[in-house]
This record gives structure tokens, C-alpha cells and sequence, in this order.
């Protein structure tokens, strides 16, 4: 019977030129319609597939560049040191000061995770609690779960903090200064900026807006709160009559 040999040297050539492939290209780099006989000839050779795109995409770990996270993003494929995205997320939840909210998480691995964690955390292997209406998950081991926590609600504190010393602050300022000051805000919280801005400092939102056009102008009247002209018209005072 004739042994048919495969060369994993093809599949190393396609993905040094490519950095990632498909199942289909590497297949016809390998000569090969089985599955089984591609991934049998790249598991010595350390290779990953994504958690993004649905686990289609192929690498090496000997040419994905991983941050310190353990995260390589091709272009809009991702890929992870540890693998599958539920490994991923377990290690980033564990490895997090504070836990991890949902949209924590998505922001950092650059795909959905919610239906991640839910399985991660029905599984055991991750804890979840309540946080301001939304899900905390956090590390299943006890003592570091608790350090997560009391993480958490020290920057709680620390924003609770922040924004009663910006509200103090907006008080000390004269009309001018308070505009800028919420155009600055306003452009900090992105989309919807300036109404939230505006409900927040008790602004109309066309003030917010007016604040935020000087900021990225550049002009702003230096000395004067209002521009010249501005104001209630002067009152002329009446002389009695001689």
C-alpha cells in the first residue's frame, strides 16, 4: 500500500507569506481534503486558531506577535495565547484589579463576550455578582475575588469623589470658564456628549455646543467674559434738568 506523505513545510511557507490562514487554503497548501491531516501536521508546530470569525482563521504562535495580555489582533482577527475565547476571558477576569463588566471585557478582546462569561460563570469556573444593575465577574478563588471587589468599590469612591470636586469646581468659574468647561466635558463622553454635558451641569445643550466650538477654534476671549457688546445694554443715567 502506498503511504501518501504530507510536508508541514507547505503549510509554514503559506502562513509565513499569509501570517493567517483558512482550513480551505491550508488543505490545498497541504495537498489534502481531510481536516484531521492539517491540523495533525500544524499541532507540533505550536498553531492557533482565532476567537474571532468564528475559530476560521489559523496562525503560529512562532509569528503571532501577542501583547501583554496575551492578545494578537491580525488586522480585524484576533487571536489569544490561550486559545479559545473562554479561556481568554477567564484568564483576562482573573487577571483583572476589579473584575470585569461585560462591556469591560468586549472592549479589550474587540469582540462579543457577554454569552462568554455567562457559560464561564454557569460553568464554575468564574463568579458573578450584581453591580449596579449589571454583572460583576470576578475570580472564582475566594481571596482573590474579594480583593477584586473591595477593588471595585474603591473606584467607586474614587469617581464619587471626582465628580463632587467637578461640581465644586464649576461653581468657582464665571460664565466663560463654565461654557469651555462643559464643551471640555462634553467632548470626554463622546457621542451625546453635549447633552449629557448639558443635563449635567444644568446648561441649555447650544451653550454646551457654543463651549465646545471655542475649545476646538481656539477662540476664546482672553480677559473678558463676554464679547464686546455683550450683556444688558448700559443704562444711561438720567441728569435732573438745570
Amino acid at each position: 500500500m502506498n503511504i501518501v506523505h504530507y510536508p508541514a513545510e507547505s503549510l509554514i511557507r503559506l502562513l509565513q507569506e499569509q501570517k493567517v490562514a483558512t482550513m480551505p487554503q491550508l488543505k490545498a497548501a497541504l495537498g489534502t481534503s481531510v481536516t484531521y491531516t492539517v491540523l495533525r501536521k500544524l499541532s507540533p508546530l505550536g498553531y492557533r486558531s482565532s476567537y474571532s470569525h468564528g475559530g476560521t482563521y489559523y496562525t503560529l504562535d512562532s509569528l503571532a506577535h501577542y501583547d501583554e495580555l496575551g492578545l494578537w489582533f491580525y488586522h480585524d482577527i484576533r487571536f489569544s495565547r490561550y486559545g479559545t475565547l473562554l479561556n481568554t476571558a477567564e484568564v483576562l477576569v482573573n487577571q483583572s484589579a476589579a473584575g470585569c463588566l461585560v462591556p469591560e471585557l468586549e472592549a479589550v478582546v474587540h469582540v462579543a463576550a457577554k454569552d462568554a462569561l455567562r457559560q464561564l460563570a454557569q460553568a464554575g469556573r468564574l463568579f458573578r455578582r450584581e453591580w449596579q444593575g449589571r454583572y460583576l465577574y470576578c475570580a472564582l478563588e475566594r481571596t482573590r475575588r474579594q480583593e477584586q471587589w473591595a477593588a471595585r468599590q474603591a473606584q467607586q469612591q474614587a469617581g464619587d469623589d471626582l465628580e463632587a470636586a467637578k461640581a465644586l469646581f464649576y461653581t468657582l468659574l464665571d460664565e466663560q470658564q463654565r461654557r469651555l468647561y462643559a464643551g471640555l466635558e462634553s467632548l470626554q463622553y463622546g457621542y451625546g456628549g453635549q447633552q449629557r454635558a448639558a443635563q449635567h451641569f444644568g446648561l441649555d445643550v447650544d451653550t454646551v455646543a457654543r463651549g465646545q466650538q471655542e475649545l476646538l477654534s481656539g477662540q476664546v476671549l482672553r480677559g473678558r467674559v463676554r464679547q464686546a457688546g455683550g450683556g444688558r445694554p448700559a443704562v444711561e443715567k438720567k441728569r435732573p434738568k438745570s
